[in-house]
């Protein structure tokens, strides 16, 4: 199985590509991060990009739970979670783990 590309690997792709260097496209990738957790911790709680996807803000109702240790029944709160949907070409949606990662601690 292939690893998928690291954010350093895209930088230097993109920039060899556009034949920008590397700084003015790490650049990029930050300022397009810094707009999607703005745009996805606001009202609309979701940011789009066109053909790619696009990040929302997932609500998950509280529940009841069981303590793994003690088989007590326990109260889980309702929270908020990043998810990624995919385009609609694919029509899969995939909350994945790098999504999670990147825009956990930002949206919440």
């Amino acid at each position: 199985m292939a690893k998928p590309m690291s954010k350093s690997k895209i930088v230097a792709h993109m920039a060899d590509k556009i034949g920008t260097p590397k700084k003015v496209a790490a650049q990029f990738f930050e300022e397009l991060f810094k707009l999607a957790v703005k745009e996805a911790k606001g009202g609309a709680g979701k940011f789009v990009i066109p053909n790619i996807g696009r990040a929302v803000k997932a609500h998950r109702k509280a529940r009841m739970g069981r303590n793994p240790q003690t088989g007590e029944a326990i109260k889980i709160k309702s929270k908020r979670r990043p998810l990624c949907v995919s385009a609609r070409r694919k029509r899969s949606k995939t909350p994945s783990s790098a999504a999670k990662r990147l825009f956990s601690r930002e949206i919440l």
